[in-house]
């Protein structure tokens, strides 16, 4: 047995999954929904607690995880039929780990604590090797007290969790990084064909670089 909070966790895609894990190796009691079941029965394998929908999910946890594909999927899930928002009693904390409109953040966020529930938006970057190793960047958007209170969880799947201000923060921080991420893009096509069409082989300018100040 475990005096540690049980937690709940939606949405067991490419970075959902590993994450879920990282919890359920840390000790904590796991109970996990997905719209698809093959990856549920696969964790229930290895200890976590099936449910059948988010209402059941907020019903048998106390903290509650999120991960899913955009803004729509997270009002349905969170304030649908059989939603997260069903099954919430006052004092839980919420946490979406997704990437959506700030907007929706706050929509959620309000939403759930009129049931008494504390939310925070904290989109994710490190892509699924930084999943699976517990490296992920965090970006945090919400009250204070409820990242005191997840902050010991987010660490199982984290490196680097900064609280960046209040509810839709989170988001604006994450739409921050794919503007560099975007950029880093572009440049990395531009100097591959400044390379070719110079003369150089870009694999080779590539590798020369990588040291240096460009570090790409």
């Amino acid at each position: 047995m475990t005096d540690k909070e049980v937690v709940g966790f939606i949405g067991l895609g490419l970075m959902g999954k590993p994450m879920a894990l990282n919890l359920l190796k840390a000790g904590h009691t796991l109970v996990v929904h997905n719209r698809s079941r093959e990856v549920v029965k696969d964790l229930a394998a290895q200890g976590a607690i099936e449910a059948h929908s988010p209402k059941e999910v907020a019903e048998k946890a106390e903290i509650i995880f999120t991960n899913l594909p955009d803004s729509f999927d997270v009002e349905q899930v969170v304030l649908g039929p059989d939603g997260v928002i069903e099954g919430v009693r006052n004092g839980q904390v919420f946490v979406d780990h997704s990437t959506i409109k700030p907007s929706t953040a706050r929509l959620v966020a309000e939403r759930l604590l009129e049931s008494g529930v504390l939310a925070l938006d904290a989109p994710v970057s490190g892509g699924d090797i930084g999943a699976q190793k517990g490296t992920l960047a965090i970006m945090v958007g919400g009250p204070a007290e409820a990242l005191n209170r997840v902050r010991p969880m987010l660490e199982v799947m984290g490196k680097t969790i900064t609280h960046v201000g209040d509810s839709g923060a989170g988001q604006i921080a994450k739409a921050a990084n794919q503007v560099m991420v975007a950029a880093q893009m572009v440049a990395m096509g531009e100097l591959l064909i400044l390379a070719k069409k110079a003369g150089a082989d870009p694999e080779k300018v590539v590798e020369a670089i990588q040291g240096g100040a460009a570090q790409c």
